[in-house]
Protein backbone atom coordinates (compact mmCIF):
# COMPACT_ATOMS: atom_id res chain seq x y z
CA UNK A 1 0.00 0.00 0.00
CA UNK A 2 1.17 3.12 -1.04
CA UNK A 3 1.72 5.70 1.91
CA UNK A 4 0.44 9.37 1.87
CA UNK A 5 2.16 11.77 3.78
CA UNK A 6 -0.68 14.51 5.21
CA UNK A 7 1.61 17.85 6.76
CA UNK A 8 -1.37 18.07 9.61
CA UNK A 9 0.54 20.39 12.08
CA UNK A 10 -1.60 23.41 11.45
CA UNK A 11 -4.61 21.02 12.30
CA UNK A 12 -3.44 21.50 16.23
CA UNK A 13 -2.19 24.62 16.89
CA UNK A 14 -4.15 26.65 19.86
CA UNK A 15 -5.53 29.54 17.61
CA UNK A 16 -5.64 28.28 14.43
CA UNK A 17 -6.30 30.91 11.02
CA UNK A 18 -9.28 29.63 8.41
CA UNK A 19 -6.37 27.57 6.87
CA UNK A 20 -5.74 25.90 9.94
CA UNK A 21 -9.46 25.01 10.18
CA UNK A 22 -9.35 24.04 6.57
CA UNK A 23 -6.51 21.58 7.68
CA UNK A 24 -8.12 20.20 10.59
CA UNK A 25 -11.15 19.85 8.69
CA UNK A 26 -9.50 17.81 5.96
CA UNK A 27 -8.14 15.21 7.95
CA UNK A 28 -10.86 14.15 9.66
CA UNK A 29 -12.54 13.75 6.54
CA UNK A 30 -9.88 12.10 4.80
CA UNK A 31 -9.94 9.57 7.99
CA UNK A 32 -13.49 9.29 7.28
CA UNK A 33 -13.32 7.95 4.55
CA UNK A 34 -9.41 7.05 3.95
CA UNK A 35 -7.96 6.59 0.25
CA UNK A 36 -8.93 3.34 -0.97
CA UNK A 37 -5.43 0.92 -0.92
CA UNK A 38 -3.70 3.79 0.25
CA UNK A 39 -2.14 4.47 3.65
CA UNK A 40 -2.66 8.27 5.05
CA UNK A 41 0.24 9.26 7.34
CA UNK A 42 -0.91 12.69 9.23
CA UNK A 43 2.17 14.70 10.66
CA UNK A 44 0.61 16.39 13.67
CA UNK A 45 3.40 17.88 15.03
CA UNK A 46 6.73 19.73 14.07
CA UNK A 47 10.33 19.40 15.39
CA UNK A 48 12.01 21.63 17.84
CA UNK A 49 13.60 24.94 16.13
CA UNK A 50 12.01 26.87 13.61
CA UNK A 51 9.32 25.50 11.19
CA UNK A 52 11.28 25.79 8.25
CA UNK A 53 13.88 23.24 9.59
CA UNK A 54 11.23 20.87 9.64
CA UNK A 55 10.08 21.60 6.47
CA UNK A 56 12.75 21.64 4.68
CA UNK A 57 15.29 19.35 6.27
CA UNK A 58 13.35 17.44 8.81
CA UNK A 59 10.16 16.22 6.51
CA UNK A 60 12.07 15.03 3.78
CA UNK A 61 14.33 12.87 5.64
CA UNK A 62 11.31 11.29 7.46
CA UNK A 63 9.65 10.79 4.10
CA UNK A 64 12.61 9.45 2.96
CA UNK A 65 12.95 6.91 6.11
CA UNK A 66 9.07 5.89 5.82
CA UNK A 67 9.28 5.71 1.62
CA UNK A 68 6.29 7.75 1.37
CA UNK A 69 4.87 7.80 -2.02
CA UNK A 70 3.09 11.17 -2.14
CA UNK A 71 3.11 14.59 0.23
CA UNK A 72 0.86 17.06 0.70
CA UNK A 73 1.42 20.35 2.49
CA UNK A 74 -2.53 21.33 3.12
CA UNK A 75 -1.61 24.83 4.09
CA UNK A 76 1.39 26.59 1.11
CA UNK A 77 4.09 24.56 2.33
CA UNK A 78 6.40 21.68 0.61
CA UNK A 79 9.55 20.60 1.11
CA UNK A 80 11.11 21.29 -2.19
CA UNK A 81 13.73 18.53 -1.99
CA UNK A 82 12.05 15.87 -1.75
CA UNK A 83 12.31 11.72 -3.36
CA UNK A 84 8.09 11.72 -4.16
CA UNK A 85 5.85 13.67 -5.52
CA UNK A 86 4.23 17.12 -4.02
CA UNK A 87 0.90 18.32 -4.12
CA UNK A 88 0.84 21.91 -1.79
CA UNK A 89 -2.35 23.58 -1.34
CA UNK A 90 -2.32 27.61 -1.70
CA UNK A 91 -5.12 29.18 0.14
CA UNK A 92 -4.68 32.38 -0.87
CA UNK A 93 -1.83 35.25 -1.87
CA UNK A 94 -2.20 37.67 0.67
CA UNK A 95 0.60 38.15 1.72
CA UNK A 96 1.71 39.15 -1.66
CA UNK A 97 -1.19 41.50 -2.50
CA UNK A 98 -1.64 43.43 0.73
CA UNK A 99 1.79 45.03 2.65
CA UNK A 100 1.83 44.46 6.05
CA UNK A 101 -0.81 41.85 6.44
CA UNK A 102 1.72 39.95 8.31
CA UNK A 103 5.01 40.32 10.34
CA UNK A 104 8.15 41.08 8.24
CA UNK A 105 9.70 37.47 8.49
CA UNK A 106 6.47 35.53 8.29
CA UNK A 107 5.53 37.60 5.11
CA UNK A 108 9.35 36.82 3.63
CA UNK A 109 9.31 33.22 4.69
CA UNK A 110 5.57 32.66 2.45
CA UNK A 111 6.99 34.98 -0.59
CA UNK A 112 10.09 32.47 -0.69
CA UNK A 113 8.54 29.60 0.05
CA UNK A 114 5.33 29.74 -1.55
CA UNK A 115 6.29 30.18 -4.97
CA UNK A 116 8.87 27.73 -4.86
CA UNK A 117 6.85 25.32 -3.39
CA UNK A 118 3.20 26.01 -5.80
CA UNK A 119 6.36 25.42 -8.33
CA UNK A 120 7.93 22.59 -7.40
CA UNK A 121 4.69 21.07 -6.56
CA UNK A 122 3.14 18.28 -8.92
CA UNK A 123 0.02 19.35 -8.22
CA UNK A 124 -1.60 22.55 -6.61
CA UNK A 125 -5.14 22.84 -4.95
CA UNK A 126 -6.60 26.28 -4.61
CA UNK A 127 -10.39 26.44 -2.63
CA UNK A 128 -11.86 28.81 -5.31
CA UNK A 129 -10.76 30.32 -8.40
CA UNK A 130 -10.09 33.43 -7.86
CA UNK A 131 -7.04 31.85 -5.93
CA UNK A 132 -5.99 29.59 -9.02
CA UNK A 133 -6.20 32.41 -11.02
CA UNK A 134 -4.29 35.07 -8.70
CA UNK A 135 -1.46 31.56 -9.01
CA UNK A 136 -1.35 31.52 -12.56
CA UNK A 137 -0.86 35.75 -12.68
CA UNK A 138 1.48 35.69 -10.04
CA UNK A 139 3.38 32.79 -9.96
CA UNK A 140 3.13 31.47 -13.51
CA UNK A 141 1.87 28.30 -12.26
CA UNK A 142 0.13 26.76 -15.38
CA UNK A 143 -3.42 25.76 -15.17
CA UNK A 144 -3.46 22.40 -15.81
CA UNK A 145 -1.61 21.77 -12.92
CA UNK A 146 -3.86 23.72 -10.45
CA UNK A 147 -7.08 21.79 -9.10
CA UNK A 148 -10.28 24.23 -7.37
CA UNK A 149 -11.69 22.37 -4.32
CA UNK A 150 -13.53 24.42 -2.36
CA UNK A 151 -14.06 23.70 1.84
CA UNK A 152 -17.24 23.74 3.70
CA UNK A 153 -18.72 24.80 6.45
CA UNK A 154 -16.43 23.31 9.48
CA UNK A 155 -17.76 24.74 13.23
CA UNK A 156 -19.63 22.43 14.85
CA UNK A 157 -23.13 22.92 16.02
CA UNK A 158 -22.94 24.08 19.37
CA UNK A 159 -25.31 24.62 22.76
CA UNK A 160 -24.61 27.98 23.96
CA UNK A 161 -27.20 31.04 23.44
CA UNK A 162 -25.89 34.06 21.58
CA UNK A 163 -25.62 37.18 23.47
CA UNK A 164 -28.77 39.08 23.95
CA UNK A 165 -29.58 42.16 22.22
CA UNK A 166 -29.73 43.18 18.53
CA UNK A 167 -25.64 43.10 17.05
CA UNK A 168 -23.72 42.99 14.21
CA UNK A 169 -20.83 40.69 13.48
CA UNK A 170 -17.86 40.24 12.00
CA UNK A 171 -15.40 37.55 12.53
CA UNK A 172 -11.61 36.75 12.02
CA UNK A 173 -8.64 38.06 12.67
CA UNK A 174 -7.50 41.63 13.09
CA UNK A 175 -5.49 42.56 10.24
CA UNK A 176 -5.14 44.52 7.56
CA UNK A 177 -6.68 42.47 5.19
CA UNK A 178 -10.15 42.31 7.07
CA UNK A 179 -10.84 46.07 6.22
CA UNK A 180 -12.38 46.55 9.66
CA UNK A 181 -11.66 50.13 9.78
CA UNK A 182 -14.33 50.48 6.59
CA UNK A 183 -16.86 48.67 8.72
CA UNK A 184 -15.83 50.77 11.91
CA UNK A 185 -17.34 54.16 9.51
CA UNK A 186 -19.86 52.35 7.84
CA UNK A 187 -20.94 51.39 11.43
CA UNK A 188 -20.21 54.87 12.54
CA UNK A 189 -23.00 56.12 9.76
CA UNK A 190 -25.62 54.16 10.58
CA UNK A 191 -25.29 54.96 14.85
CA UNK A 192 -26.12 58.59 13.44
CA UNK A 193 -29.06 57.65 12.06
CA UNK A 194 -29.97 55.89 15.07
CA UNK A 195 -29.21 52.04 14.48
CA UNK A 196 -29.73 50.28 18.08
CA UNK A 197 -27.55 47.88 17.31
CA UNK A 198 -23.67 47.21 18.60
CA UNK A 199 -21.11 45.99 16.35
CA UNK A 200 -18.92 42.71 17.64
CA UNK A 201 -15.04 42.31 16.26
CA UNK A 202 -13.97 38.77 17.32
CA UNK A 203 -10.71 37.87 16.33
CA UNK A 204 -7.23 37.85 17.41
CA UNK A 205 -5.34 40.95 17.31
CA UNK A 206 -2.54 40.30 15.20
CA UNK A 207 -1.40 43.77 15.03
CA UNK A 208 -4.89 46.17 14.37
CA UNK A 209 -6.50 46.12 17.64
CA UNK A 210 -5.21 49.36 19.01
CA UNK A 211 -5.31 50.87 15.85
CA UNK A 212 -9.84 49.82 15.51
CA UNK A 213 -10.21 50.50 19.53
CA UNK A 214 -9.00 54.05 18.77
CA UNK A 215 -11.20 54.54 15.48
CA UNK A 216 -14.40 52.77 17.17
CA UNK A 217 -13.95 55.34 20.09
CA UNK A 218 -17.09 55.51 21.89
CA UNK A 219 -19.25 53.84 19.64
CA UNK A 220 -20.82 50.45 20.52
CA UNK A 221 -18.40 48.32 19.10
CA UNK A 222 -16.87 45.28 21.25
CA UNK A 223 -13.56 43.53 20.57
CA UNK A 224 -13.66 40.18 22.71
CA UNK A 225 -10.71 38.38 20.70
CA UNK A 226 -10.44 35.28 19.82
CA UNK A 227 -13.83 32.98 20.25
CA UNK A 228 -13.43 29.50 20.48
CA UNK A 229 -16.12 27.51 18.31
CA UNK A 230 -18.27 27.10 20.57
CA UNK A 231 -18.91 30.71 21.38
CA UNK A 232 -18.20 31.81 17.14
CA UNK A 233 -20.94 29.40 16.93
CA UNK A 234 -23.42 31.42 18.99
CA UNK A 235 -22.30 34.65 18.10
CA UNK A 236 -23.22 33.73 14.46
CA UNK A 237 -26.49 32.76 15.39
CA UNK A 238 -27.41 35.62 17.21
CA UNK A 239 -26.26 38.27 14.87
CA UNK A 240 -28.81 39.81 12.23
CA UNK A 241 -25.44 40.33 9.49
CA UNK A 242 -22.14 38.85 9.25
CA UNK A 243 -19.88 41.20 7.65
CA UNK A 244 -17.08 40.06 5.94
CA UNK A 245 -15.44 43.54 4.26
CA UNK A 246 -12.37 42.23 3.57
CA UNK A 247 -10.20 43.62 0.45
CA UNK A 248 -8.75 40.20 -0.25
CA UNK A 249 -10.02 36.20 0.57
CA UNK A 250 -8.94 33.42 -0.74
CA UNK A 251 -12.41 31.53 0.13
CA UNK A 252 -14.34 33.18 3.05
CA UNK A 253 -15.01 29.98 5.28
CA UNK A 254 -16.70 32.23 7.91
CA UNK A 255 -19.32 33.77 4.85
CA UNK A 256 -20.17 29.56 4.71
CA UNK A 257 -20.65 29.43 8.59
CA UNK A 258 -23.17 31.97 8.40
CA UNK A 259 -25.02 31.21 5.82
CA UNK A 260 -25.21 27.19 7.36
CA UNK A 261 -26.71 29.15 10.13
CA UNK A 262 -29.39 31.26 8.09
CA UNK A 263 -27.37 34.12 9.54
CA UNK A 264 -27.63 37.06 6.41
CA UNK A 265 -24.00 37.35 4.79
CA UNK A 266 -22.65 40.13 3.89
CA UNK A 267 -19.78 40.30 1.80
CA UNK A 268 -17.22 42.95 -0.26
CA UNK A 269 -17.00 42.74 -3.75
CA UNK A 270 -13.38 41.69 -3.44
CA UNK A 271 -11.36 38.57 -4.02
CA UNK A 272 -13.12 34.90 -3.64
CA UNK A 273 -16.57 35.97 -1.46
CA UNK A 274 -18.99 36.59 -4.46
CA UNK A 275 -17.22 32.82 -5.83
CA UNK A 276 -18.43 32.17 -2.34
CA UNK A 277 -21.37 33.41 -1.50
CA UNK A 278 -22.98 33.49 -4.77
CA UNK A 279 -25.93 34.36 -5.18
CA UNK A 280 -27.27 34.11 -1.42
CA UNK A 281 -25.38 36.90 -0.15
CA UNK A 282 -25.66 40.94 -0.19
CA UNK A 283 -22.42 42.98 -1.64
CA UNK A 284 -21.04 46.19 -1.13
CA UNK A 285 -17.81 47.93 -2.68
CA UNK A 286 -14.97 47.28 -0.19
CA UNK A 287 -13.96 50.88 -0.20
CA UNK A 288 -17.33 52.52 0.25
CA UNK A 289 -18.05 53.02 4.09
CA UNK A 290 -21.55 54.39 2.64
CA UNK A 291 -22.45 51.69 0.32
CA UNK A 292 -22.08 48.98 3.39
CA UNK A 293 -23.65 51.10 5.67
CA UNK A 294 -26.94 51.10 3.05
CA UNK A 295 -26.80 47.49 2.38
CA UNK A 296 -26.62 47.22 6.69
CA UNK A 297 -29.31 49.53 6.87
CA UNK A 298 -31.19 47.86 4.74
CA UNK A 299 -30.84 44.26 6.67
CA UNK A 300 -31.40 45.64 10.05
CA UNK A 301 -34.83 47.07 9.11
CA UNK A 302 -36.33 44.30 7.07
CA UNK A 303 -37.08 40.89 8.91
CA UNK A 304 -38.39 39.45 6.05
CA UNK A 305 -35.80 40.08 4.10
CA UNK A 306 -33.03 38.36 6.62
CA UNK A 307 -34.95 35.67 6.72
CA UNK A 308 -35.02 35.18 2.67
CA UNK A 309 -31.44 35.13 3.13
CA UNK A 310 -31.15 33.29 5.50
CA UNK A 311 -32.84 30.44 3.87
CA UNK A 312 -31.07 31.04 0.63
CA UNK A 313 -27.68 30.78 2.53
CA UNK A 314 -29.00 27.38 3.99
CA UNK A 315 -29.72 26.42 0.75
CA UNK A 316 -26.01 27.49 -0.38
CA UNK A 317 -24.37 26.46 2.27
CA UNK A 318 -25.40 23.21 1.98
CA UNK A 319 -24.10 22.65 -1.16
CA UNK A 320 -20.30 22.48 0.03
CA UNK A 321 -19.47 18.96 2.28
CA UNK A 322 -16.07 18.07 3.83
CA UNK A 323 -17.04 14.72 2.26
CA UNK A 324 -16.83 16.24 -1.13
CA UNK A 325 -14.14 18.30 -0.37
CA UNK A 326 -12.02 14.91 0.84
CA UNK A 327 -13.48 12.50 -2.12
CA UNK A 328 -12.36 15.59 -4.57
CA UNK A 329 -8.62 15.73 -2.93
CA UNK A 330 -8.74 11.77 -3.01
CA UNK A 331 -9.23 12.04 -6.46
CA UNK A 332 -6.24 14.38 -6.90
CA UNK A 333 -3.99 11.70 -5.06
CA UNK A 334 -4.58 9.49 -7.62
CA UNK A 335 -3.55 11.54 -10.17
CA UNK A 336 -0.25 11.14 -9.08
CA UNK A 337 -0.33 7.74 -7.21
Amino acid sequence: MALIAFDARDAFVAMPHGSGIYVRRLLEALQRQPPEGHDLWPLTHGGRGPEVFYEQVTLPRLLRERNAALVHGPDSFLPLRRRCPGIVTVYDLGFEAIPGDMAPMTAAKYRILVRRGARSAELVICPSSFTADDLEARYGIARDRIRVIPGAPALPPGRLAPPAGPYMLAAGDLRRRKNLPVLIDAFRLLVREGLPHRLVLAGADVGLGRELRERAGDLPIELPGFVDDEHLDALIRGADALVLPAVYEGFGLVALEAMARGCPAVLARAGALPETGGDAALYFDADDPADLAGVLGRIAGDAPLRAQLGEAGRTRAASFSWEATAAATVTVYEELL
